[in-house]
């Protein structure tokens, strides 16, 4: 019998789009100081107008647009905008009130919406905010939908439809908002299973799942301890969530709790505990489901996709299992376009944002957390013994440095050459990186290798490297 030959996989997604093309649309939406520009209630007005705007090409009836957000103080201010600007296009807003990112993914899919619209700012700290958009698949929209959509903002033809009368929308508040997300959740739990007798400690960082996140784990049958569920407006991610597991580590240990998840502030990503309260972060995660997967012929294409800073020793884990690892450019929606356009359904993030498309269209840190519990529970072993044995993390040295001026990297000429340098030193038995931030003017350099003092120093080469491209650079201008 012929086997079948296995799909080769793709190659590294490329970087976002140069910045130009999109000034306010970042690797995830728009994001800012809250009142401030890009971050106002003006700005907010106008991009709803524009999201209905190109929502309702095609279209013979009212679009319908989904809009949810985290605890934050400014979410009330640009909720409003966004539902005044979708209105006066003659759109219809369904609020959701505080619900996670993903929850908005669902809910855009199952109440048939256009488009779906999330206030949020992740991790940041509460006086930030953001904005983030999703297709009627639940998927977040492309670089090339963002970048349409933002040039519609300054342009006079966002302002032709300007409906009077009963044509004008109408906002309402979907008050099940976040029962409907808590019954997806639970339905990606195997059915054969209950969480009786399991003691989950969780944290959502005062944030968006502060209500939906003990309530799915406690129907599921679980004792759950609730931490960062209090949220003022101006709390959330602070000392708490996924930034922060410290917390989750000590209240694990303090009731001998089987599992510590901490959620970051729109609770797409997690950071889990073990039983010994040590940290448990996405690329053992990863590890973990690919592998089970794997042996049950469910991981499709027997390939993983993750970012080019997963450690080495994932990649390493899942060649030895059979498998085969993808990786993109940072950012969960680039790891998201690259499992769909290979077929691919199991990939995330190591700082915890994990995709299952056989579930989800996004990552989600509740149904992230609900798939190793049922790997724990079907196969009786604590999570620590499974996180253990499934990956041998590669030694990784990473630093930071902030240079005078942001230059593309194919003109850094003596950091290109002391990264060749560094890359043929280290051959097979390592990696080198080197990028730019996609938040902050900070140049990252990382190296993985068996030896930590030859990696630290192969980083530090690489940075006064650059640091030389930079000083050249200033004379010359």
């Amino acid at each position: 019998m012929n086997k079948k030959k296995r799909a080769e996989p793709p190659p590294a997604a490329e970087p976002p789009p140069p910045a130009a093309e999109r000034r306010l649309f970042g690797t995830d939406g728009i994001r800012g100081v809250a009142n401030e520009p890009p971050m106002t209630p003006e700005v907010a007005l106008r991009l709803g107008r524009a999201i209905a705007f190109v929502a309702s090409r095609g279209k013979t009836r009212p679009v319908r647009v989904v809009i949810g957000k985290d605890t934050r103080v400014s979410g009330y201010m640009l909720e409003t905008a966004l539902a005044a600007g979708i209105c006066a296009a003659g759109g219809r807003v369904m609020l959701c009130g505080p619900v996670p990112t993903p929850a908005v993914a669902h809910l855009a899919i199952s109440m048939r919406a256009d488009a779906g619209v999330v206030i949020s700012a992740s991790h940041n700290p509460y006086g930030d905010n953001g904005i983030k958009l999703f297709g009627p698949d639940g998927f977040k929209l492309p670089d090339a939908e963002e970048a349409e959509i933002e040039q519609l903002l300054d342009s006079p033809e966002l302002y032709r439809v300007r409906p009077t009368g009963a044509e004008i929308g109408r906002a309402e508040r979907i008050e099940d908002a976040r029962g409907r997300y808590a019954v997806f959740c639970k339905s990606t739990f195997p059915r054969e299973l209950t969480l009786d007798g399991v003691r989950v400690v969780v944290d959502a960082a005062h944030g968006a799942a502060y209500r939906v996140a003990p309530v799915v784990f406690t129907e599921l049958g679980a004792e759950v301890r609730s931490i960062g569920c209090k949220p003022n407006g101006r709390n959330i991610n602070h000392n708490v969530g996924a930034l922060h597991p410290e917390h989750v580590i000590e209240e694990v240990r303090k009731h001998q709790a089987h599992l510590g998840v901490a959620l970051d502030g729109d609770a797409d990503r997690l950071i889990l505990v073990d039983e010994r309260g040590q940290i448990v972060d996405g690329d053992a995660v990863m590890a973990l489901c690919a592998t089970r997967l794997l042996r049950q012929g469910k991981l499709a294409h027997k390939t993983l996709v993750a970012t080019v800073m997963s450690n080495l020793g994932l990649q390493r884990a899942l060649e030895a299992a059979g498998g085969a690892l993808v990786r993109t450019a940072v950012g969960d929606r680039y790891v998201v376009e690259a499992m769909r356009a290979g077929g691919y359904n199991l990939g995330g993030e190591q700082s915890g944002h994990l995709v299952f498309l056989d579930h989800a269209t996004t990552g989600d840190g509740l149904v992230a957390a609900l798939q190793v519990l049922a790997i724990m529970l079907k196969e009786g072993r604590p999570l620590s013994e499974l996180a253990a044995k499934v990956m041998t993390r590669v030694p990784q040295v990473l630093k930071n440095v902030t240079l005078s001026s942001r230059m593309p990297l194919e003109t850094m000429s003596h950091l290109r050459k002391q990264q060749r340098l560094a890359e043929k030193k280290l051959g097979a038995r390592g990696r080198v990186l080197v990028r730019w931030s996609g938040t902050e003017p900070k140049l990252r350099v990382m190296a993985e290798g068996e030896d930590v003092t030859e990696i630290g120093t192969l980083v530090d080469e690489m940075i006064e490297a650059a640091r030389r491209d930079a000083s050249e650079r200033e004379a010359i201008d």
